[in-house]
């Protein structure tokens, strides 16, 4: 025989019940629910940066399906189309999604994926790039200011050093980015202030290599032997710079800048073509994303631990890395490559030249 519960007994079971049902299903920018299950966008901007397909994206993925087995993670690529990005964004909050994170294509045009995204209660993690038109809801990078002022000041003093003659290229990020000018920022704090010439600096649209490369041929058939070295922003536009020392049949190439640790980069530095890269182990950012991601959809939105264009924001210190630190930092224990994929059988006399086995 049934046992029937009090009818104020039944009412709070009900209520409780009721209660549990609407904290799992609430939502808000800052704070969306239904974890278990829910779905992120992971929206990254290029494939110029070989990074996104083979770490960020990867990496990311694994952490959040340890924070949260039974959420999905939508992975999109813009191709570095700031048009095709806005379509991503609104194809994944068509399906759904609780929580967007985005390193923008064009940091002014992303405002608005942030205010769609918000305006439906989705929370909006900026990764990489920050977006300073529009608050999202935080920011998670490593420090692109310090990035900048670091990898020119590795080079001012590698050139004063060896006495070299002549001044310095700049070869900037994409002009849409504001991380690429937060970069540009902390490249003319240490350049400006060197005593070094700067001969000419250049804009790259979307970080591709190829314009990087066209440019500076460009500026070494007018400046010629007066180029003593380059700051190029990131790997990409570090390698595109190479190209065009090597096309001109430049020997030695002058020393060039990097940022971002790529395979390909890690070799040009062994084998001396590329002066210097930052290290900034793609899997902090991406695991602390991830975690912070797992928040928000908690109802427990972080405190960030600075702010950056009025967001609360989470910045980490990158490491310069040479031919003299290489081998530890990013080959040694722990480092973001493996001495087996860098010293290839090209590359294998100038990682024993280096001590590097």
């Amino acid at each position: 025989m049934k046992k029937h519960l009090p009818r104020t007994a039944a009412a709070a079971a009900a209520l409780v019940a009721l209660t549990a049902l609407t904290a799992c299903s609430s939502g808000g920018s800052g704070g969306t629910g239904g974890a278990e299950n829910a779905k992120i966008a992971f929206l990254m901007p290029d494939i110029a940066s070989t990074r996104y397909e083979l770490y960020d994206a990867p990496l990311f993925k694994a952490k959040m399906k340890q924070l949260c087995p039974g959420c999905t993670v939508l992975y999109q690529n813009a191709g570095a189309d700031a048009a095709k990005q806005q379509q991503q964004a609104s194809s994944v909050l068509a399906q759904g999604v609780k929580a967007i994170v985005i390193d923008p294509v064009d940091s002014a045009a992303a405002a608005s994926i942030v205010r769609n995204a918000q305006s439906q209660k989705v929370a909006v993690i900026a990764y990489d790039r920050p977006i300073p038109a529009t608050k999202a809801d935080y920011y998670i990078s490593f420090d692109n200011q310090k990035i900048g002022a670091l990898i020119a000041q590795s080079l001012v003093d590698h050139l004063k050093e060896k006495k070299a003659k002549g001044g310095i290229l700049e070869v900037n990020g994409s002009p849409t980015d504001a991380a690429a000018g937060l970069i540009k920022k902390g490249i003319h704090s240490s350049v400006d202030t060197s005593g070094l010439k700067l001969l000419a600096e250049y804009d790259t649209p979307g970080w591709e290599p190829a314009k990087a490369q066209d440019w500076v041929s460009g500026q070494i058939s007018k400046f010629g032997g007066q180029i003593a070295g380059v700051v190029a922003a990131n790997d990409g536009t570090g390698g595109g710079a190479i190209a065009a020392f090597k096309a001109a049949g430049t020997n030695p190439v002058p020393p060039v800048t990097g940022n971002d640790a790529e395979l390909a980069a890690a070799q040009r530095i062994i084998a001396g073509d590329q002066y210097n890269t930052i290290s900034k182990p793609i899997k902090i950012v991406a695991e602390a994303a991830a975690t912070v991601t797992d928040q928000f959809l908690r109802n427990k939105p972080p405190a960030g631990q600075t702010t950056l264009f009025n967001t609360p924001s989470q910045l980490f210190t990158p490491t310069v890395v040479t031919q003299q630190n290489i081998g530890t930092v990013l080959l040694g224990p722990g480092g973001a490559l493996k001495v087996a994929d860098v010293c290839t059988q090209t590359y294998a006399a100038a990682c024993a030249k280096l001590g590097i086995k």
